[in-house]
């Protein structure tokens, strides 16, 4: 009793100095600021450290320590490499230098993206990582010559799915170090803040977001716009009205009502030009219907809305950066479920536009939902008509995780997507529309179209396209099967493993060209 006694007095006694030493530890935690640096590759015949002109700056601020302790640390530091110095300035206890390549790297074209920027983005992601790990609480950044990358290498690296853990992290805030580059600083939060989203919505699991938590999710994000924004959640009965016997089809097998959402933004009222249309395949989880998909990986298909969550999180960054451009979003939302009323395979249902089709598989559901998505996106005479769908297995085949495959039947879309990629980095790449691949979707036993091709294994995202070509009359469309980039293992080096939001950015520049281009 004596000795529980003395313990029990021990640990009172002690218990005030313990929380008064977590407290101050806590505190002190507070203060610590990390400072992420970039330095280029050596010249030939040059001893100098060529640092950028921020980390120049901090190395004279330190009376040259940063540059000696560097040379002594190891060999010269790689692209993309970082490295942790302490203690060599009191406002910033630890500093990540990061190494930025080559200075004056420019547009490659084997790579189809611009090598400097792309080197940015990754070794500015290196140190804000090493830096995290520490639990720095405040983060500064060198812009390393172009602000914009350096904020979206950053932005992006920090982002982690833990929404639904009971122990969760709080990321530090990356603010831009030095006044220099504070507009491209802040375009560049806002582009990576928007495929975070993108990537919260389908990192989610399906039964926190369902179509109708999904539409208020993106009616709540854009309610600070309301002045510019107008969205419209459809219900079943407007579906109904519209004749959209694809969409509502594959609707049917799940409990989970379906929502056809509709944003406008309009960010040049003035203008008489039409707006850019684009629209996202939304099916919030795909367990393939009666055509059921196999249980291994099954639950990645939470992130089939995937063309939906960037086309609508492209919308809300064109909003927040005030694009002068009109742009409708249009998102038909469901669940496909071998629900009792589910579609069997045989079954044939009719589209908007009329046409009848013949589902083979109920596992190839997302162009449905497209096709009738696409006959009502041509009401408002688009400028330019561009959906995104994790559409088909076949587009991971061909292209894996490294581009985007886009379907076009327009030269002078694919040139601006194409452009617009090379700049964020989130990589296009030209695929073929030849009446060969529509022959193949449109000799159907029982109706105008099947909605698998004739064979199955063969070009199947080929197929695809062909098949919502069938509803398109518009000039300028483009269709891009994002199924192979919608996650991220560990091939894009500024990404986390797990959905990777693409190609959010990429859409966003699409939209900022077009309308400077106005």
């Amino acid at each position: 009793m004596y000795s529980i006694a003395v313990s029990a007095c021990t640990q009172c006694f002690w218990r005030p100095l313990v929380d008064r030493c977590n407290i101050a530890a806590k505190r002190l935690k507070e203060l610590f600021t990390g400072l992420v640096l970039g330095v280029y590759e050596k010249e030939n015949g040059s001893d100098a450290t060529p640092f950028t002109q921020a980390a120049a700056s901090f190395d004279r601020s330190v009376s040259g320590k940063l540059g000696e302790t560097l040379s002594i640390s190891g060999p010269p530091l790689k692209k993309g490499k970082c490295r942790i110095f302490y203690g060599l300035h009191q406002d910033f206890p630890s500093v990540a230098v990061v190494g930025l390549g080559g200075k004056g790297a420019g547009l490659c074209g084997s790579e189809n993206w611009e090598s400097g920027r792309e080197n940015v983005r990754a070794a500015v992601a290196a140190g804000c990582r090493q830096l995290q790990e520490l639990e720095v609480a405040h983060l500064e950044v060198d812009p390393c010559g172009d602000g914009q990358s350096a904020a979206e290498g950053a932005t992006l690296s920090l982002f982690e799915y833990d929404e639904l853990k009971s122990k969760r992290k709080t990321p530090p805030v990356p603010r831009l170090h030095g006044s220099g580059d504070a507009e491209a600083w802040q375009k560049g939060v806002l582009y990576g803040e928007g495929q975070n989203l993108a990537r919260r919505l389908m990192e989610a699991p399906a039964n926190h977001v369902t179509p109708t938590v999904f539409a208020d999710t993106i009616e709540q994000k854009l309610a600070a716009f309301s002045d510019r924004v107008t969205v419209h959640k459809r219900p079943q009965s407007w579906m109904e009205s519209e004749q959209m016997g694809a969409f509502l089809s594959v609707s049917k097998g799940s409990e989970e009502p379906p929502v056809f959402l509709e944003v406008h933004y309009t960010g040049n009222p003035n203008s008489s030009q039409a707006p850019l249309v684009l629209v996202g395949k939304g099916i919030t989880f795909d367990s393939g219907g009666i055509s059921l998909k196999p249980a291994s990986g099954m639950d990645a298909m939470r992130a089939d809305m995937g063309g939906a969550a960037t086309v609508c999180s492209a919308v809300i960054t064109a909003a927040a950066l005030g694009l002068p451009i009109n742009i409708v979003g249009l998102a038909p939302l469901c669940e496909n479920m071998p629900g009792g009323k589910a579609n069997k395979p045989g079954d044939v249902v009719r589209a908007k536009n009329g046409k009848t089709i013949q589902v083979d598989n109920t596992d190839a559901e997302g162009r449905l939902i497209l096709a009738d998505a696409l006959c009502y996106a041509h009401s408002f005479k688009p400028r330019a008509l561009v959906n995104a769908a994790t559409l088909t297995g076949a587009m991971d085949v061909a292209l894996g995780s490294a581009a985007t495959g886009v379907f076009t039947n327009s030269d002078w879309l694919w040139d601006e997507l194409h452009k617009a990629s090379v700049a964020t980095g989130d990589r296009v790449w030209r695929m073929p529309l030849f009446q060969h691949y529509t022959k193949q979707v449109t000799e159907s036993a029982l109706a105008d179209l099947n909605n698998v091709g004739k064979y199955s294994r063969s070009g199947g995202a080929c197929t695809a396209a062909a098949f919502l070509k069938e509803f398109v009359t518009a000039e300028h469309w483009a269709h891009l099967d994002i199924a192979g980039v919608m996650s991220n293992k560990d091939e894009v080096p500024y990404l986390r493993k797990g959905m990777s939001g693409r190609p959010t950015r990429t859409l966003v520049e699409l939209a900022a060209a077009l309308a400077a281009g106005l």
